[in-house]
């Protein structure tokens, strides 16, 4: 859908577009409003995420992406964000439970709350009113085809590879980013696409959001990768320095262990401590290899960026994203 074709349907149908900041806090509001008008019997539960919830960067980037030329946003944009964050969140609290973590952007998970099985449900019922509300959006027969289902499947599998694949110290660098292109990218993808179908009719364009997001979705799991290493659980708000304890084999250590001679077998045997673990990545160049590939992919997307027809103020927050992703904190 193109910036005119919106104006117009504004003119027929009365849509009343909305101001990006405004959007932003309408999104926040829905999410809110989803978890405190739960059902009673999961009302309390669901209340406790909302005090963890995080920077917004996926729904922000929907918005972002969402905005026309004079720098509105069509209402359908704040379902869709809102549907994206609920299913990010559902994502969360399963990760919780299969890292046994305590810890989750500062505050006690869910799981260590109230327990796995609670857990389990609650993120089950997140997925379910994420998708109901991205169901729920009118006019659908106006916009391409957002297939949730098929992101959902993408993330489902690439945490199922993952856990296939713990453990496995002989994880190629090619099957790694494979994983964590459906594990992280793939929801960063359809929050790019699900933006740019409100404002695009244009496939090349809105295939450019597409990779723009799966780009940025890369760089954020590399750069967090590198976190586990580099920062503390304080700074980080969650667990560090667990991702091989959990039998995670993120990049740095991959690198490590094609290069480092000996490193492998020692790990395999369990000779290896963590603090071991954590001068090899640093002596062998894992880190290094990483921030670099992470660059890789950001230049990649800051030339997406720069081909796509957009106006300063819009250029600007995708960039700004952009830079967050390849920070992380």
């Amino acid at each position: 859908m193109t910036n005119k074709d919106i104006k117009t349907k504004e003119n027929i149908d009365n849509v009343k577009l909305i101001k990006y900041d405004d959007a932003i806090k309408l999104v926040k509001k829905e999410v809110d409003s989803v978890l405190s008008s739960s059902p009673r019997v999961i009302r309390g539960y669901t209340e406790h995420l909302m005090g963890s919830n995080g920077k917004f960067i996926r729904a922000i980037s929907l918005i972002a992406c969402a905005e026309d030329i004079d720098g509105l946003v069509h209402p359908n944009a704040i379902k869709f964000a809102a549907s994206i964050e609920l299913l990010h969140l559902a994502t969360l609290v399963h990760d919780d439970i299969i890292d046994n973590a305590n810890l989750r952007r500062g505050s006690v998970t869910l799981q260590k709350k109230y327990g796995k099985r609670t857990a389990v449900i609650c993120g089950d019922y997140l997925l379910a009113v994420s998708l109901k509300l991205a169901a729920s959006i009118n006019n659908k027969e106006d916009y391409l085809e957002l297939d949730m289902p098929d992101y959902i499947t993408k993330i489902c599998v690439g945490e199922l590879s993952q856990h296939i694949n713990n453990y496995n110290l002989d994880l190629s660098v090619y099957r790694y980013l494979k994983i964590i292109s459906g594990k992280t990218a793939a929801l960063f993808e359809a929050s790019f696409y699900a933006g740019a179908v409100l404002c695009e009719t244009d496939k090349v364009k809105i295939n450019k959001y597409k990779e723009l997001g799966r780009y940025i979705g890369m760089i954020f799991q590399l750069t967090d990768d590198c976190m586990d290493f580099e920062t503390t659980e304080d700074v980080a708000k969650k667990p560090v320095q667990s991702d091989y304890e959990q039998g995670v084999v993120t990049l740095p250590l991959i690198y490590t262990f094609k290069n480092m001679l000996g490193f492998k077998e020692k790990a395999r045997n369990k000779e290896v401590t963590r603090d071991d673990i954590n001068k090899a990545v640093v002596k062998s160049g894992g880190l290094n290899y990483t921030h670099l590939l992470s660059k890789k992919y950001y230049n990649k997307a800051l030339g997406l960026i720069n081909e796509l027809e957009i106006t300063p103020s819009k250029k600007g927050r995708l960039i700004a994203i952009l830079n967050k992703s390849f920070r992380v904190l």
